[in-house]
C-alpha cells in the first residue's frame, strides 16, 4: 500500500494547485514514490505494456473513425479508401489491426503471470475480477471491430457468433434480433457494431482506472507471493520500475513494428479482402486467433446450447478462480505439483487454439483411418479439442480445489528481501 503521502509542493503554483486539485500529489504518490516489491521480474512490465496498447488502440481508432463509413454498401470501400487515399492511412489501419493482436498477446501473458504467481488470491480478489471484466470487454471490442471491414470473414463471423445467442432459451431470439437490428446481419447490424466498438475502449479505460486504483490499495503481488513487511522489501516505483517498464515497452514496440511494417496481414484472414457476400459462404469460417481456444470449445460440444454455455463457462472460470483455489501458498514457485498442472493447462489452451483454426473433419494424423460408430472420427480435431477442453475445465473445477488441499509445498521465505540477501551471501 502507498501509505502516507511524501509529496511536497515546491513552488507557489504547485502549492496553490495542491490545495485545490491535488493531481500532482496523486501522480507522485502513484508513479514516483509508490513502494513496489524489490523482486519484480519482467512479467510485471506487461501492465504498463497493456496501458500502452490501449492508448495506441484509442488514438488510431479515433483517426480511423474519421474516415470510416458505417454503411453496408460503403464500409468495404471506405476501408480501401483509408488504405489508399488517406495520408498514412495504411499505417494507422495496420497499427490498429495488429495492435489488437498485440493487446491480446500482452493480456494473455499478464493473465498467465497472475495464474502462476497467485495474483488472484486474497486480498486481491477485486483486482483480479476487474482484470477479468477488462478481458471480457476486450473480447467484445475485438469481435465488434473484426466485423467493421465488412469483408467475407467479417460478415460470416458476425452471422455465426450472433446466431449463438439464439440458442439461449426464452431471451435468445430477442437478443439476436436486437443485435441484428432486424432479421439478418445487415446495415443496422453494422451501425450497432460500429457504435459499440467506438464506445467500449473508453469503458475499458474507465475499468483500467478502477483496476489501477484497486492495485494501489492492496499493493502489488510478487514472485514469492509474500507480502512486504519492511522498507527492505520495497523500492520506489521511480526510477526502478519505470526504467524496467520503459525497456520492456521498447522491446515490445519493436515486435509490434515488425508486424506493422513487414507482416501486416499475417494475423488476419485473406477472405476479409473479399467484399461481404450473403449468398456465398466461405469454405472455413474462423474468428481471430485470440478467440480460437473458445471457438474450439464451442465446436467440441455437439449440442448448440451446451456448446454456447461451455464457451461462456470457459471465461466464467477465471471469475471464479479466487474461490476455487484452496491453497494457502500463493506462488507456484513453491508449489511444484501445481506448476506441472499449470503448464499442462497452458498446453491444453494452445491445443484448443490449434483445433479452433482447423476444419472439424481434418485428421490429427493425416492418412490414419479409424473405425467409429459415433458422430466424428476419433482421429479428428474435434476429438482432440474435446480432450483439451475436458482438461481445461478440470484444471479449474477439480485440480485447483483438490490440489490446494493435498499438495505438499516447498518452504516459503519469510520476507521478500531474504532470498536476495541469502543469494548475495552464497
Amino acid at each position: 500500500m502507498s501509505g502516507h503521502s511524501t509529496y511536497t509542493p515546491k513552488t507557489g503554483l504547485t502549492r496553490w494547485l495542491d490545495s485545490r486539485l491535488p493531481i500532482l500529489r496523486l501522480a507522485h504518490d502513484s508513479f514516483v514514490d509508490y513502494p513496489t516489491p524489490r523482486n519484480l521480474n519482467y512479467f510485471w512490465t506487461f501492465g504498463g505494456i497493456l496501458s500502452l496498447c490501449l492508448g495506441v488502440q484509442i488514438i488510431t481508432g479515433i483517426v480511423l473513425a474519421m474516415n470510416y463509413t458505417a454503411n453496408a454498401a460503403l464500409a468495404f470501400n471506405s476501408v480501401e479508401h483509408i488504405m489508399r487515399d488517406v495520408n498514412y492511412g495504411w499505417l494507422i489501419r495496420y497499427a490498429h489491426a495488429n495492435g489488437a493482436s498485440m493487446f491480446f498477446i500482452a493480456v494473455y501473458v499478464h493473465m498467465l503471470r497472475g495464474l502462476y504467481y497467485g495474483s488472484y488470491k486474497a486480498p486481491r480478489e477485486v483486482l483480479w475480477l476487474l482484470g477479468c471484466v477488462i478481458y471480457l470487454l476486450m473480447m467484445a471490442t475485438g469481435f465488434l471491430g473484426y466485423v467493421l471491414p465488412w469483408g467475407q470473414m467479417s460478415f460470416w463471423g458476425a452471422t455465426v457468433i450472433t446466431n449463438l445467442f439464439s440458442a439461449l432459451p426464452l431471451v435468445g431470439p430477442s437478443i439476436t434480433t436486437w443485435l441484428w437490428g432486424g432479421f439478418a446481419v445487415d446495415n443496422p447490424t453494422l451501425n450497432r457494431f460500429f457504435s459499440l466498438h467506438y464506445l467500449l475502449p473508453f469503458v475499458i479505460a474507465g475499468v483500467v482506472v478502477l483496476h489501477v486504483w484497486a492495485l494501489h490499495v492492496v499493493g502489488q503481488n510478487n514472485p514469492t507471493g509474500v507480502e512486504p513487511k519492511s522498507k527492505a522489501d520495497v523500492l520506489p516505483f521511480t526510477p526502478y520500475a519505470t526504467v524496467k517498464d520503459g525497456f520492456a515497452m521498447s522491446l515490445f514496440m519493436i515486435m509490434f513494428a515488425v508486424f506493422v511494417f513487414y507482416l501486416p496481414n499475417s494475423l488476419g484472414h485473406a477472405d476479409n479482402y473479399i467484399p461481404a457476400n450473403p449468398i456465398v459462404t466461405p469454405a472455413h469460417i474462423v474468428p481471430e486467433w485470440y478467440f480460437l481456444p473458445f471457438y474450439a470449445i464451442l465446436r467440441a460440444v455437439p449440442d448448440k446450447l451446451m456448446g454456447v454455455l461451455a464457451m461462456f463457462g470457459a471465461i466464467a472460470c477465471f471469475f471464479a478462480l479466487p474461490w476455487l483455489d484452496t491453497s494457502k501458498v500463493r506462488s507456484m514457485r513453491y508449489r511444484p505439483t501445481a506448476r506441472l498442472y499449470f503448464w499442462l493447462f497452458v498446453l491444453s489452451a494452445c491445443v484448443l487454439g490449434l483445433c479452433g483454426a482447423r476444419l472439424p473433419d481434418d485428421q490429427v494424423i493425416p492418412g490414419l483411418k479409424t473405425f467409429t460408430l459415433i458422430d466424428s472420427d476419433p482421429n479428428s480435431f474435434v476429438w482432440l479439442s474435446r480432450i483439451a477442453a475436458l482438461y481445461y475445465f478440470a484444471y479449474f473445477l477439480l485440480i485447483t480445489p483438490i490440489l490446494g488441499l493435498v499438495e505438499k509445498t516447498s518452504p516459503v521465505p519469510e520476507t521478500i528481501a531474504s532470498p536476495a540477501l541469502n543469494a548475495k551471501k552464497a
